[in-house]
């Protein structure tokens, strides 16, 4: 009978099954080898991976405790229902603040506004007039409106808002009991916002829109007034009711006028955000130092090594952490931090507020930017995680190379295999050929014997 199958051409092998057991038997010392290595490596990879990333967020956490401790902060105490506010402004371009801290007598006599003008009254239908609307304030600031002919309050109100946009004045129309009135507001308080309204051209009907500051078409009914504050007794004039440049590093915020009465305003050194940077830092470098730890610990009781046994490059960089404290540990204590018995940061943070009052500048000469911890840290950080040169990149960098070479074997392994297979079914095809014939030499022989003996 007649098949396709192989294996019962005349032995009745198996011969595929034979042949794909003969080439495992062959491929799996290399392959286990190169699997193993693989899985080593690819695990050596995450370890160091991790490590990483937690060496990465100590430098990040570093970095803000460094920024914070080189930019001293403060803040403000204003009693409520005083009328005025204050905050602390920084320099954009450094971060620092110029205010220090002290005790400040705030008066606030009167406070700016800005200057309204009133035309006369109109009915809805009134043609005002025609030409040029000149609107200036401040110094240098202006605006020419065109008025066209048949215009009212309405579309003169329209126009002054769109050739202004928002910037200098706005218009608005009231109507009152005797008609519509042109309102025209001061966009800036104070005197350097206050409006000249000329008018040139067309049929002389605008004049009724005229302010040349102290007469004209239209009447003044909010004069502009500058704030007026009193700061231990040193009188300041603003156009504005925000104030930044008359106590150094400090915006006073006029609310309510209230001459007589007299507010302290109090300045005092802010610790909480150099106290919070700290203890992120210690978080940081407690994470990394444990993780450290257990990628390269051996388990005695199970007999079982980490990923990173023995490593080299993670025991220095354990060490170079570890001296970075001892070389700094006095100094460490008197800002409250305390190395513990298993190599890890604790903060004391009662220790730090009172360092902070006795000697602020301690905190930024051990861990500002240029303080001893910050630049040892830094320098070992950067040592390690540099993208060009740094220890871990290039260590990572090693184990990616190894893993692709490794599947680059695995390939080549299976093409050898491939080849292995064919020899094995081209060997055992012509063993079952031969058997075949055999078989049929046989066949005949008998038969013949058969017929002899007959």
């Amino acid at each position: 009978m007649a098949t396709s199958s192989l294996s019962t051409i005349g032995s009745g092998l198996d011969i595929p099954t034979i042949v794909a057991q003969l080439v495992a038997a062959e491929r799996a010392p290399s392959a286990n080898r190169i699997n193993n290595q693989g899985t080593t490596a690819t695990a050596k990879l995450s370890a160091l991976g991790n490590i990483k990333s937690s060496l990465s967020t100590l430098q990040t956490a570093m970095e803000a405790m460094g920024k914070a401790a080189d930019v001293r902060a403060y803040k403000t105490s204003v009693p409520e229902k005083s009328g005025f506010g204050a905050t602390i402004v920084t320099d954009p371009a450094t971060g620092k603040t110029l205010a220090a801290a002290g005790s400040y007598n705030i008066e606030v006599i009167s406070l700016a506004q800005p200057q309204k003008l009133s035309s006369g009254a109109f009915d809805a239908e009134d043609v005002v007039g025609d030409g040029k609307l000149s609107i200036a304030w401040g110094e240098k600031d202006s605006i020419s409106v065109d008025i066209a002919p048949g215009s009212t309050l309405t579309s003169i109100a329209a126009a002054i808002n769109s050739a202004a946009g928002g910037k200098g004045v706005n218009a608005t129309v009231i109507t009152a009991n005797d008609g519509q009135h042109l309102v025209l507001s001061a966009v800036n308080s104070g005197t350097d916002g206050a409006l000249k309204v000329t008018t040139s051209e067309g049929n002389g009907g605008l004049s009724a829109l005229t302010w040349d500051g102290t007469s004209g078409g239209m009447s003044q009914t909010t004069a502009p007034t500058n704030a007026h504050v009193k700061v231990d007794g040193f009188d300041r004039e603003s156009s504005s009711n925000s104030i930044s440049d008359i106590i150094a590093g400090v915006t006073l915020d006029l609310t309510k006028a209230e001459a007589g009465t007299v507010t302290a305003l109090t300045i005092t050194q802010n610790n909480e955000p150099l106290k919070t940077a700290v203890q992120a830092f210690v978080t940081a470098y407690n994470a990394s130092v444990s993780l450290l730890k257990t990628s390269s610990a051996y388990d005695a009781e199970k007999d079982k090594a980490s990923v990173l046994t023995g490593d080299s490059m993670v025991r220095g960089m354990q060490q170079q952490l570890r001296g970075q404290l001892s070389a700094n540990i006095i100094d460490l204590k008197e800002l409250g931090l305390t190395v513990t018995k298993d190599g890890t940061l604790s903060l004391d943070a009662s220790t730090f507020d009172k360092a902070m009052v006795k000697n602020p500048a301690a905190a930024e000469a051990l861990v500002g930017k240029s303080g001893k911890l910050f630049e040892g840290m830094n320098s070992i950080l950067k040592s390690n995680l540099d993208s060009g040169t740094g220890t871990l990149v290039q260590r990572t960098d090693t184990l990616n190379k190894e893993i692709k070479k490794l599947e680059r074997q695995l390939d080549e392994l299976d093409a050898r295999m491939l080849k292995v297979s064919a020899r094995y079914t081209a060997q055992f095809t012509a063993m079952d050929k031969l058997v075949s014939q055999m078989q049929g030499t046989s066949s005949y022989l008998s038969q013949q014997l058969s017929s002899m003996s007959g």
